[in-house]
């Protein structure tokens, strides 16, 4: 990433960004400038809303960070890719890890869905908001993806694009060279990446993805994956072999 600023901290804001505008920072964006970050009045950081790209910023307030005050833009925005991530959700900790790592691998929307075989019933979206935004805001992404209502795996695949090619990551299929698998697809072609449960797919969820047009089953080398491990994996080998690594 030439001539990216790694030095000056970032802070996502859901204001519109244009020079001379002041923007109200609410109470955990205080605490985070001027007791995490130990930042003070008249000292400058990054800011970007997800829309208009990034700008410098200076801290104003008296004793406290109180509100910034925008100045020039320093990145346009660009656009974001077109790659969702559906996934099973897991305990919250390893869920955390994982929307984070899916947000630095390039994902534009996160899925979350229910199968015969999850074991978390309930999704916090909030949560999971929260640590999209720490991602983006550690490593100089300038789009959030979004994020989907939990849904049944059995209601994605009812409304599911046809164009869009769906690399569905099965420990059942044969242990083959994924890259070979994806080689068919054509580059940045609208895309999804599944990984399912750690206790498997059912068979009847099987047969209905193998349905669908444009599916690519692979299996993830000859080693069981964690779900989470198994989200690196695939997202790895999707942007290398057909996505924005290119």
């Amino acid at each position: 990433m030439p001539g990216y600023d790694f030095h000056t901290a970032r802070l996502y804001v859901n204001a519109p960004l244009e020079e001379g505008g002041m923007i109200a920072l609410d109470r955990g964006q205080t605490h985070y400038l001027a007791t995490v970050l130990r930042l003070t009045a008249g000292q400058v950081i990054l800011v970007f809303n997800g829309r208009d790209g990034e700008w410098n910023a200076t801290i104003e307030g008296r004793k406290r960070a109180a509100a910034l005050r925008v100045g020039g833009q320093t990145r346009q925005q660009t656009a974001p890719g077109d790659l969702h991530y559906l996934f099973v959700p897991l305990k919250s900790a390893r869920l955390d890890y994982m929307v984070q790592k899916a947000v630095e691998m390039g994902v534009s929307r996160l899925a979350p869905v229910f199968t015969r075989h999850g074991q978390i019933g309930r999704v916090n979206l909030d949560r999971m908001r929260a640590n999209a935004i720490e991602a983006a805001e550690q490593c100089g992404i300038l789009s959030l993806p979004d994020i989907a209502t939990p849904a049944a795996l059995t209601s994605v695949l009812a409304a599911w694009q046809p164009n869009r090619h769906l690399v569905f990551c099965d420990e059942a299929a044969a242990v083959a060279d994924p890259l070979l698998g994806l080689a068919a697809v054509p580059p940045l072609s609208p895309l999804a990446v599944l990984i399912g449960p750690e206790g498997g797919f059912a068979e009847e969820e099987r047969l209905a993805l193998l349905r669908l047009p444009n599916v690519i089953r692979l299996a993830l080398g000859p080693r069981i994956l964690r779900a989470d491990t198994a989200a690196v994996a695939a997202l790895a080998l999707v942007q290398a072999a057909i996505g924005d690594w290119r």
